[in-house]
This record gives C-alpha cells, structure tokens and sequence, in this order.
C-alpha cells in the first residue's frame, strides 16, 4: 500500500513538471514573436517595453495563455505625482516633465559633443535663459506639452530675446514677421511682439499645439515643421508615400538643418537631464517667478519707471525686449514686465505719476506743409533741439519722416543718470558703512543673491569687481554694501 502511494505520488510531480516545461517553451516563444513585431518601430523611436496583460488563444479549443500576469498590487510601482512647489531647482522641474520619445539619430550624439565640448558657451546660454525660464516652463507645463519644449528657445536663438536670422526671423522662438503677425505679434515703429518673451512663448506654444495636432501627436514631425515649415514636412510625408517609404521623421528627405533640428534639442535636453555625465555643472536656477507684469493705463517711458521706482533701466530693457523705443507703446500691449520683487514699488510708483507725465519724449510723423519751424513751435521746443535729438545737418524734412520731440529729460540721459546713481548709492554706500561679507553656497547665483538681499546684479558685479558671466564658488566671499 506504501509503495502505491509513493508511485502515484512520483507519477503526479512527474506530470506536473512536464506541463511546466510545456507553459515555458509556449510563453517564451510568445515573447520571441512579440520582439521581432515592434522592431521595425523601435528602430525609430524608443517608447520603453510596455508588458501586456492580454491573452493569446492556440486554438480554438485550448483556454487562453496568458503573456504576462499582473504582479500582486502591493509589488506594482506606486503612482507618484508631482507638484511644481516639489522643485527647488527650475531644471529639476523641467527634467521632471520630459516626454519626447528619443529619436534614433547619429546627430544626437553628435551634438552630445558638442556641447559637452563647450562649457562656457552652456553656461553663457543659462545665464541669458534664468530671466525667462521660469515664465517659459509654467507656459509649457500648463499645456501638458513635453518639458523639452521650454529649452527649444536654446535651439532657436540661445535665449537671445534679439536674435535676428538671415531669413530675418527675430526673437526667442524666432517668428519671421508674416508667421508672427499671424499669431497675433504686433510689430510697429514702437514694438515687435517677436521680441515680447511673454507674447512670443505665448505665440510659440500655440503655433506648436497646432502642428502637434496637424501630424496627429508626432511631436518630432511637429517640430520639425517649426523649423521647416509645415509645407515642407507635409510634401515630404507625401513623397514617402507615394515610394513606398515610412514617413516618421528621420525617413523624411528633408534638408540638413531640419534633419539635425530635432536631435539638437533631445542633445541639448539629455546635457540637462544628466550633465555630470557630460562633465558638465549647470548653475542652478531657482523656481521662482523672474518677473511679475504690470498693467498699464497709458504709454509710459521706461526712464520714468525706473526713476519712481529706483530700478534699472538696463534690467527694464532686459525683461521687455519687444519695447523698440524708449517708451511703450501708446496703442498697447499696455503691460510692462518688471523684476518680481519691485512689482508693488512699480504699481504705486506708477499710480502717483500723472499720465500728462509718464512720457518725456513724443513721437511726430512729418506731414504735408510741415518745417521745422512749425513742428517746433507746435511741440514748445528749438528747431536747434529737434535737428540735435534727430542728428538732421539741415533743417529739410520729408514727408512721413519719423522725428523725436523732446519733453524734458532725454532717455539716454535717464540711463546716465541711472548709472550714476547706482555708482552714487554704492559710493554712499562704503562711506557710511562697512560691508556685509555672505559666503557663495551650493546652488547661489548672481541672479539669486540679487533676489535675496534686494539689490541688483549691476550693483553685485561692481561692488565685488567681477564679471555677470563670472559662475559663483561655494565659499566664495562676496560684499554687500546696501542691507
């Protein structure tokens, strides 16, 4: 009777085995198929491997094998979800938001070297994004576009809000002017809205919204109709067809500098998302708004503002590059950017100012039977004064000739007097008082001491002798002489 027992017993592990073998070699082989269907695609874009919980039927008698099981809930990784005020550093912020898949080129290794190659021409362009970052990336985030979309400016213009093109595209995100007029960019003899960080990266992101949905969420192909056109890509998409060719992006015949649009960004973004890998430091940026906007009542000059409210008028020029002249524009946008921390000085400061004296300067186009003369004694000042402030030789005028009226104080003369006055304050400064010696740490840029002791970054250069450019050292000794 024992030994029936153990016979029946050795008989029934025997089985068993033998159907586990059998389940391995079938699920393996399943898996094997699957792997040679999704090459062809991830010869292109590398989506991660995605386990499928569906099931496979052999035949038709036979009860589904199952690929995968879902592992038991308690070992599923836990969903995390962040917020913005999670990040103490903007790049921690933006890392946390990339969703680009990766476009299998050799350009982005390429340009991996490039820029790893070039740590002072990176930290050059850091410096130039830190005013804008911040707006940028609120912008991109609260469209649920890919975070790799506010370093595109850094492919465009390198952050410079002044960047001109042979193809005479102006700006952060580069508008040439038909585009941008229609995206609703004013451009006149006072404003290019191309120059406008807050209208353009507004523009901008509704441009590329509109091309992700034109190419049906294929961002690659979206931005590559930035730089090209949408035109082009669609004529490109067209002819791929036609010759029986795949139409994903780096199929396409497209010319060079669209071909390496896309890996330039995704090189650029993958210097940001690990740059010690590179050999590289990334000056932290903090997460914090840059600037604030002010909302206007009339034209202002930007002197005016920056004598009532005791700020820069270079640091003025810097936060709202679409201004053109030295006032804002009488027709609008009626807003003004200001650095975050004097946004309540620049709004009470504005409100005591009448509007009859907001602007110093007034603007006149020479019409029919004009002279000087007349346009002189019209305006209360000398024919001397116009043909000085206009470097006109001679009193002749033209019709639709552009001049400048002088109202009082001239704007080049406000941003010498600014200048002087930081020198002056910082002068009357050592003399009244020893400085207050704070010591660089981990993180600490120009930007943010300026930001923590309430002083500007022209007065940090000049009172510690170095340059804006300069990168900081923990530990490095600087003066603060204004507290």
């Amino acid at each position: 009777m024992k030994n029936s027992i153990t016979n029946i017993t050795l008989t029934s592990l025997l089985i068993t085995a033998l159907l586990f073998l059998g389940g391995c070699a079938t699920t393996k082989e399943k898996s094997a198929q699957k792997g040679s269907d999704s090459e062809s695609l991830s010869s292109y874009f590398d989506y991660g491997e995605e386990i499928t919980t569906s099931s496979v039927t052999t035949t038709e008698n036979q009860q589904p094998v199952p690929l995968a099981q879902a592992a038991p809930k308690e070992y599923q990784p836990k969903e995390v979800n962040y917020s913005p005020s999670d990040f103490n550093d903007l790049w921690d912020r933006i890392r946390a938001g990339y969703d680009l898949p990766a476009v299998q080129s050799k350009h982005v290794a390429e340009y991996e070297r490039w820029f790893s190659s070039r740590p002072e021409y990176v930290d050059r362009l850091v410096k130039r994004a830190t005013p804008y970052l911040y707006h940028i990336t609120v912008q991109v985030e609260q469209r649920n576009m890919p975070m790799e979309i506010a370093l595109l400016p850094a492919i465009e213009s390198a952050y410079k809000p002044h960047a001109l093109s042979s193809a005479k595209a102006v700006g952060l995100w580069q508008f040439i002017p038909a585009t941008g007029r229609h995206y609703g960019l004013k451009q006149n003899w006072w404003y290019d809205g191309r120059k406008d960080v807050y209208a353009s990266t507004n523009a901008a992101l509704n441009y590329l919204e509109k091309l992700n949905n034109d190419f049906d969420g294929d961002w690659a192909l979206a931005l590559a109709s930035y730089n090209a056109g949408e035109g082009t890509v669609t004529r490109a998409i067209k002819a791929n067809k036609r010759a029986g060719k795949p139409t994903n992006y780096t199929a396409l015949k497209l010319r060079s500098e669209t071909r390496r649009y896309v890996p330039k960004l995704i090189a650029f973004s993958n210097i940001i998302k690990n740059p010690e890998k590179y050999g590289l430091k990334i000056a932290r940026v903090p997460n914090e708004p840059y600037f604030s906007v002010v909302r206007l009542s009339s034209q202002v000059e930007l002197g005016v503002v920056a004598d009532a409210a005791n700020i820069s008028i270079e640091e003025l020029e810097m936060l709202n590059p679409g201004i053109k002249r030295w006032a804002t524009d009488p027709k609008g946008p009626h807003r003004l950017l200001v650095p975050a921390y004097s946004s309540e000085v620049v709004a009470d400061a504005l409100a005591g100012i009448p509007q009859h004296k907001r602007v110093r300067w007034a603007h006149y186009r020479v019409k029919k039977g004009d002279t000087l003369g007349v346009i002189a004694k019209r305006h209360g000042v000398t024919v001397s004064s116009l043909k000085k402030t206009n470097n006109l030789r001679s009193s002749r005028i033209q019709i639709n000739q552009d001049l400048l009226i002088p109202q009082g104080k001239s704007y080049r003369s406000a941003k010498s007097k600014s200048r002087q006055k930081t020198a002056s304050r910082s002068s009357n400064s050592v003399s009244q008082q020893a400085p207050k010696i704070i010591s660089v740490q981990k993180g600490d840029t120009l930007w943010s001491l300026s930001r923590r002791y309430k002083v500007t970054l022209n007065e940090l250069v000049k009172w510690n002798k170095i340059s804006s450019n300069d990168l900081l050292l923990k530990g490095q000794k600087l003066k603060i002489w204004r507290y």
